[in-house]
């Protein structure tokens, strides 16, 4: 019986927690609505020109669509420029009808292999970065869909000189197969709802790497691309690094769309196995708050450990049905435009991210973009030996995960 508590306690407290990321989310939402329209940016001259910096690999979702965003920005001055490693790769192809399409438009494509580090996305960008003619660099990855007005809504944090990176709340759209429902839902729940709630109540910034605005002088100042080229969170130590040297992160309330359509479940736990590494390794003890703040995940424990009754039968349920309620008033909040139905994949998805959440306690390997690393203390990068006495755990770990994924 004082399992059943302690767990119907911990439930109680885990959508306690979620209660205030919903406050924040709403908060959000109408600082948001406050914003658009307040301001404007003028002088459309180099000294406010943006370059926007594309990472290109391999056709996402949409992809054309999403490019395609970019050029038609209500923004005066702006370039955009699209990095590859090589002229094979199927993006490239996309990146060019784009560019055949808009001829009036600033657009480069940068072909080059760079292997500056062992983070892909970073070895991308460096190229990019190399060539980009404007102050100010806004890093887009090639998954987003914007409105016409996001570089004038995030470009006016800049006239603030002591803001140095402002990011951007990202909500998940489409959703045509299994894991990108699963997908949509995490980044509209918990991914959205701890960034605001980070922000509004802790004041601790999340900086999201799929939209992030700078100045080149300040990326400079804390040692460029190449100080992160050898880490898997890249954005979380950019943004550390800013607030090192005293400038202040922004969390930009005008929202992008992260465009999700045909997501295989292994996807979506390959991805979020490899984001829990990340925060383990970056955050610790703190890494245990997200187990401890899945309420659902929680309420099913006593039917486990303890027995299969209707008391825990009850527990589950009423959590589970709180917890949908709370992501269908996110989604309504956000404008998801998903179907309501598909809201009763929740508390399954909650579960997945559950067990996901032991993962990282006992293996600390990744593979990105077809890489595979050990990621270390503060989602540090080195090569994952293939062969040799201390590659058999890295080659276990490889078997286990291959019956059961």
């Amino acid at each position: 019986m004082e399992i059943f508590y302690i767990f119907a306690v911990l439930s109680m407290i885990g959508l306690a927690a979620y209660g205030f990321q919903i406050w924040a989310i709403r908060s959000a939402m109408k600082a948001n609505a406050k914003s658009t329209g307040a301001g404007k940016i003028s002088l459309p001259s180099a000294q406010h020109g943006v370059s926007v910096l594309k990472p290109l690999k391999g056709l996402d979702d949409n992809l054309f669509d999403n490019i395609e965003s970019f050029c038609l920005q209500d923004y005066p001055v702006y370039e955009l420029i699209f990095s590859l490693q090589d002229y094979n790769d199927p993006a490239y192809k996309v990146a060019r009808k784009v560019k055949e399409k808009y001829p009036e438009q600033d657009i480069s494509i940068i072909i080059e292999q760079c292997n500056a580090g062992l983070n892909p996305k970073v070895n991308n960008l460096i190229p990019a970065y190399n060539v980009a003619q404007y102050e100010h660099i806004l890093i887009s990855d090639s998954n987003v869909m914007p409105e016409k007005n996001y570089i004038s809504e995030i470009m006016k944090h800049m006239g603030d000189p002591r803001v140095g990176l402002v990011s951007n709340l990202i909500k998940g759209v489409g959703g045509r197969s299994f894991g990108s429902i699963l997908e949509n839902i995490h980044l509209n729940s918990f991914i959205m709802g701890s960034v605001c709630f980070l922000d509004s109540f802790l004041r601790m910034p999340c900086v999201v790497g799929k939209s992030m605005l700078m100045r080149k002088k300040d990326l400079e100042e804390i040692g460029g691309f190449r100080a992160v080229k050898d880490v898997l969170a890249e954005d979380y130590i950019i943004g550390k690094k800013m607030q090192e040297t005293g400038k202040k992160v922004v969390l930009s309330s005008h929202m992008i769309k992260n465009v999700n359509h045909y997501w295989g479940l292994r996807k979506f736990i390959n991805r979020h196995t490899r984001w829990g590494k990340l925060r383990w390794k970056i955050g610790g003890i703190k890494y245990l708050s997200e187990l401890l703040g899945n309420a659902v995940f929680m309420s099913f424990l006593p039917m486990i450990l303890w027995e299969l009754s209707a008391r825990t039968i009850a527990l589950a349920a009423f959590v589970s049905t709180m917890k949908v309620a709370g992501d269908v008033y996110v989604g309504r909040q956000i404008k998801t435009e998903m179907n309501r139905l598909l809201y009763v994949l929740s508390p399954v998805k909650e579960l997945i991210i559950g067990v996901i959440w032991f993962i990282p306690l006992v293996s600390n390997t990744v593979v990105w973009r077809g890489n595979k690393y050990i990621i270390g203390r503060d989602s540090t990068l080195s090569p994952c030996p293939e062969t040799g006495f201390w590659s058999w755990p890295y080659r276990l770990m490889d078997t286990i995960k291959a019956r059961v994924v």
